[in-house]
This record gives structure tokens, sequence and C-alpha cells, in this order.
């Protein structure tokens, strides 16, 4: 659904994500500022806005709200969680290849916050809305790997808050194709949705965020190279894009890739493999990293014996 609003002249010099928050509907300030992170809110121009921008008057502001599921109320179900780290405050886990992490249309269930609703009960933050509680942040359906939920609405606000500053650190292995003409690089490019299929998102200067990925080689392979990426921002496929960018599509990708499977995959081999960040509660350094699942080493062994 797509709103028009239109700032009036007596909000001016109100917040964006505060004057939203009174516009619409069964909106908290905190969805708002959601909707704002996703992209979802811009100027008529298609010009992106952050959550602190000062309201003038008379500006025309677009906000599309996303479709929610027909049933909205979520059950807790018994899905196996491998559980990295657990305390009052939050929890990682080693998310598996295939499951969708948070509601939406076309996955009602068997997600994984039905899970996490299982294992935790009521202690999962409600900062993210009625469909993702304690999701702080996500990575996609069909990439494995380690992601962190929060318990209750503090910790909620310092991870936050940390992905806010970049200093959440997340580090990713992936498998790409092609010969790389360089051993690290940084990609600098802003991302925003397909200008003409909105499921797929795109390099572009209209309607986008800025996106750093930085990448380091670990192995070249005939045809094929093995690659360490490190986030710098959190924008939607970003990995997948930025790489598909710069000429080496992630292997398995069939929406920003090769259409055909490959090496044995059939979607994105790619595995979130290391994040740092700071405790909320007892500003200790956290770090965790989690071995290559069992997709990725088959395929990095495919890799080796053509090498041979």
């Amino acid at each position: 659904m797509l709103l028009r609003i239109i700032a009036d002249a007596d909000c001016a010099g109100e917040r964006l994500d505060s004057f939203l928050a009174k516009k619409i509907e069964n909106t908290s300030r905190s969805a708002v500022q959601q909707l704002i992170d996703a992209g979802c809110v811009t100027l008529e121009s298609g010009k992106a806005v952050k959550s602190s921008l000062k309201v003038t008057g008379g500006e025309l502001f677009l906000v599309e709200i996303p479709e929610a599921p027909e049933n909205a109320g979520l059950t807790a179900q018994d899905i196996p969680l491998d559980i990295v780290f657990e305390d009052a405050d939050l929890i990682v886990v080693n998310k598996p290849k295939g499951l969708v992490v948070h509601p939406a249309p076309g996955h009602e269930d068997g997600t994984l916050v039905n899970a996490l609703m299982f294992h935790c009960g009521d202690s999962l933050s409600g900062i993210g809305g009625e469909l993702r509680p304690g999701i702080v942040h996500r990575i996609d359906k069909d990439t494995s790997g380690l992601l962190i939920a929060a318990k209750n609405d503090f910790a909620h606000r310092a991870l936050s808050a940390q992905l806010k500053s970049r200093s959440l650190s997340r580090v990713y292995e992936t498998i790409v194709r092609g010969k790389m003409r360089e051993e690290a690089g940084t990609i600098d490019a802003p991302i925003g949705r397909h200008p003409t299929e909105r499921k797929k998102m795109a390099v572009t200067d209209r309607n986008s965020r800025s996106a750093v990925t930085h990448y380091e080689l670990i192995a070249q392979y005939p045809g094929y190279a093995h690659l360490r990426c490190r986030l710098e921002t959190g924008r939607t496929h970003q990995i997948r894009v930025h790489l598909a960018y710069i000429g080496h599509p992630v292997v398995g990708d069939a929406v920003y890739g090769s259409k055909k499977p490959e090496l044995g995959l059939d979607s994105q081999c790619l595995h979130a493999r290391a994040i740092k960040f700071i405790h909320p509660r007892t500003n200790e350094e956290m770090r965790f990293e989690t071995e290559l699942p069992d997709y990725f080493t088959q395929v990095l062994a495919k890799l080796c014996a053509k090498n041979q």
C-alpha cells in the first residue's frame, strides 16, 4: 500500500519519524523508523530520507507499507535451533539455509521467529513489531549463518544503535563466479529497489541508500573464487547485488546470477560466518564464528577436485 502524506506547515521543525507516526494510523515511531531504514519512505522526487530529517512544511512524502500476512497472529513452533550463545538479553543462532527469518506473504509460519517464540516464550523484544519480535537484523532465506535476536527492548535498542553506527561487525563467506583481478577491494555503490522488478534490488542513484561492502580473496579456482566479505552497511541483498555489480555473481544465485543450477546448488552459496558486537548489558566485546555448513564445504571440495 502506498501512502501520500503532505507535511502541514504547523509541523515545521518536527522530526520525520515523529511526524509520520502521528499521520499513519496504528503505527509507532519505531515502526516508522524501520520503514525509513528499509527505504520505504521517500520524497516525491524519489530521494531517500532519514528519520532525523526535520520537516519544513509542504513536502510530499511517499510511504510504502509492506503487505502483511492475512493472519498476523504468530504461533510458537517447536523448530530446532542451533544456539551459539544465549543469556537474559540476547540469543545468537546459526540459521540454516532455507529457513525464513520472519513471517511474510507466502511464509506465514515455520520461520525463525516462530522457533524463537517457542524457545524464548515471552522473552523477546517488541520493537520489531508484531511479526518480527526480537529481530534486530535479518539474513535471506537461502543465506545461512549467524543472527542475533534481542530478548528485551533495552538490548534491542542498544544492538540497533550498533548497527546504525556500523560498530556491529558481520563477516560472510561466499563463492562467486570468475577470476578476481584484485585480492581485496571495496564496493561503494548505493542500493535501492530495481526500477522494473520490485522484488529485486539494484545499484542505482534513484531512491537508494549508501551501501559499502569490503571483500578479500580466500582462494582462487578455475572459473570461481572463494571470498570473505565484511558489511559496512546492511542493505537488502547487499552482498549479492554488489558482487553481481562488479561481474562476480554469487554461485547459485538465480536472482542476480545464472538462472541455471551450478556446482550442485540451486540457491546462493552465502554464509554469515562471524559476528562481533558489544554486549548491551556488560559492555563486553562479543565475537562468534561458526563453521562452514555442509553445502558450502561440498562446493569447495568440488572446486578443489577440479583444480587437481
